[in-house]
């Protein structure tokens, strides 16, 4: 699709009223995919509401209604005089459903988001895989399994790279479910966007998919095993693995970022909590 920055109307060209419906859009969803996909980046104006709407044939209502939809995501902000421009990433409510759909569809390619979503999986995902390894039940295991299957069926029956992305996103899903805490449950349904927007982008662009195969049964086989030092080890691997595929700077986030998820502090909690023997004893002892 082609955005036009231009097509303004005339003074004397009013808004229609009624748009026609071969022409009817959503101008949410319109600004959504230009705004995600860096054609109006952080800090530029979007078109005037009168240029919205006499470019898609939509009511001036219905226009200002789409524009509110994003301020109030915290994508645009209004300014009385000045028009309507776009903010800093930061300020986007990325854990919104509606955010994260449209991240979903349109964000890649978008450096800083790829990157930000990276970084907070690697902050989170190998604490939630050990968590997952003291809590998982047999359903758990089957489900997580059943995700691993499936990826794995994808790469041996060389079938559409899409089961190979709808089986791994599952399969960390289902660890997030492992874990039997509902924030880190909800949470998994809420990130699950972001996460396919990265295992879609990492896979597509993986020159072997059996090794990155091959990390998520390390995954799978710790957590099984209930052994969560072994779980975090084995979701670093996979997010490396990721962060390569991703093209990343690996060796910049293994400073910003990696170092400090390879830290035993996740672990440390699972034991204040009661989740885990101290340090001293062995792993499946009191």
């Amino acid at each position: 699709m082609t955005i036009s920055r231009s097509g303004a109307v005339g003074s004397g060209s009013p808004c229609p009223t009624e748009p026609s419906t071969a022409t009817r859009i959503d101008v949410a969803e319109w600004l959504a995919q230009a705004i995600f996909e860096n054609r109006y980046p952080p800090g530029s104006m979007i078109p005037r509401e009168l240029d919205l709407c006499d470019q898609h044939s939509q009511s001036r209502a219905t226009v200002r209604t789409a524009i509110q939809s994003l301020v109030n995501a915290g994508i645009l902000t209004r300014t009385t005089g000045q028009g309507t421009r776009v903010n800093p990433l930061s300020g986007w409510h990325l854990l919104d459903p509606r955010v994260t759909g449209w991240m979903t569809r349109y964000a890649m390619p978008h450096p800083q988001l790829a990157r930000d979503i990276y970084a907070f999986r690697v902050s989170i995902e190998p604490f939630v895989a050990a968590l997952a390894a003291t809590e998982a039940t047999a359903q758990d295991l089957s489900a997580i399994e059943q995700a691993y299957n499936g990826m794995a069926a994808a790469v041996t029956g060389g079938s559409a790279m899409a089961e190979f992305d709808t089986a791994d996103i599952a399969f960390h899903d289902a660890i997030f479910s492992a874990t039997h805490n509902v924030i880190w449950a909800q949470l998994g349904h809420v990130l699950k966007p972001s996460i396919s927007l990265l295992v879609a982008t990492s896979n597509h662009n993986a020159s072997e998919l059996g090794d990155s195969l091959g990390r998520h049964r390390a995954v799978m086989e710790a957590i099984r095993l209930r052994q969560p030092e072994a779980a975090h080890a084995a979701t670093l691997s996979v997010l490396d693995r990721t962060a390569r595929d991703l093209g990343l700077v690996v060796a910049e986030l293994d400073e910003d970022v990696v170092s400090k998820s390879r830290a035993q502090e996740p672990l440390e909690l699972l034991r204040r909590f009661g989740r885990l023997p101290s340090l001293s004893a062995p792993l499946g002892r009191d």
